[in-house]
C-alpha cells in the first residue's frame, strides 16, 4: 500500500501480473519493507487495500542496485534470505568509467530527451565538453551522467553544450585526483569537494554527484567528512 491508496486503485505488483516488475535501487529499501518483499517472493501473493483475501500474482522480478549487497548483508543492512532469493541470476554491469565508448551515446540520448522536454534547440556537445565527459570518473554512474546532461540542457543558451554548461571539472585538472587512484579514493575527494561547494548541504551534494542521500550519509560517516 502507499499514501492515498484506495480499494479501487490497483497496486504496482498486481498491475505487473503476467509480466515483469523492475525494482531499482533495491539496496535502499529499509529492513521493514525487505521483510514484506521477501514474503511476497515466497508466497507469490499480495493483500490488496480493503480486501480480506490474498491475491495470487505471477510476476518476474528484476532488481538493480549500485551497492555491494553481500557487504550490506554482512553489515546487517540487508536481509540475507532476501539477498539469496534475489541473487538467482546475477548480472554485473561495469561502472560507467569502464565503458567510455558508451558515454557519447548515453549523453546524446539524455540530451535529446531533455531538449524535447524543455523545448530548447540544443543539438549536441562541443568537442571540449565531450572530452570532459570522457575524462570524468563518474562515481554516480549513468544516473549522474543523466543529471549532468539535464542541467546542462537547462543552462545552455547555444546549439551545443559547452564545458561551462556541464559545471563538471575534469578529473585530470581536479585538485587531489591523480591517475591510478581507486574509485573509492576519487569518490572521497569528489564528495568532500561537493560538500564544500554546497556548504555541507548533503541533499544538494547528492544531487550534484548523482548518488542517493543514503550513500552520502553512509560515506560521510565512514570517511569522517
Amino acid at each position: 500500500a502507499f499514501t492515498g491508496a484506495t480499494a479501487d486503485k490497483k497496486g504496482l505488483i498486481p498491475s505487473a501480473h503476467g509480466g515483469t516488475l523492475f525494482l531499482d535501487e533495491i539496496g535502499e529499501i529499509p529492513l521493514s519493507l525487505q521483510a514484506k518483499l521477501l514474503r511476497f517472493l515466497q508466497e507469490k501473493e499480495v493483500m490488496p487495500v480493503g480486501s480480506t483475501e490474498a491475491l495470487k500474482v505471477d510476476v518476474r522480478i528484476i532488481a538493480a542496485t549500485n551497492r555491494d549487497l553481500a557487504a550490506e548483508v554482512r553489515e546487517g543492512r540487508f536481509r540475507e534470505d532476501l539477498f539469496y532469493r534475489l541473487n538467482i541470476i546475477p548480472i554485473q554491469v561495469p561502472p560507467l568509467r569502464e565503458r567510455k565508448k558508451d558515454i557519447p551515446l548515453l549523453a546524446q540520448h539524455f540530451l535529446k530527451k531533455y531538449a524535447e522536454e524543455t523545448g530548447k534547440a540544443v543539438l549536441g556537445l562541443d568537442k571540449e565538453a565531450l572530452e570532459h565527459l570522457l575524462e570524468y570518473q563518474w562515481p554516480g554512474n549513468v544516473r549522474q551522467l543523466e543529471n549532468i546532461i539535464e542541467r546542462a540542457v537547462v543552462l545552455c543558451n547555444e546549439k551545443l553544450i559547452s564545458p561551462e554548461d556541464l559545471s563538471l571539472s575534469s578529473p585530470r585538472r581536479a585538485e587531489g585526483i591523480e591517475a591510478g587512484m581507486t574509485l573509492d579514493e576519487v569518490s572521497r575527494i569528489l564528495l568532500r569537494k561537493s560538500l564544500e561547494m554546497f556548504e555541507g548541504n548533503k541533499t544538494k551534494a547528492a544531487d550534484s554527484m548523482g548518488v542517493s542521500l543514503r550513500w552520502i550519509h553512509y560515506k560521510t560517516k565512514e570517511w569522517k567528512l
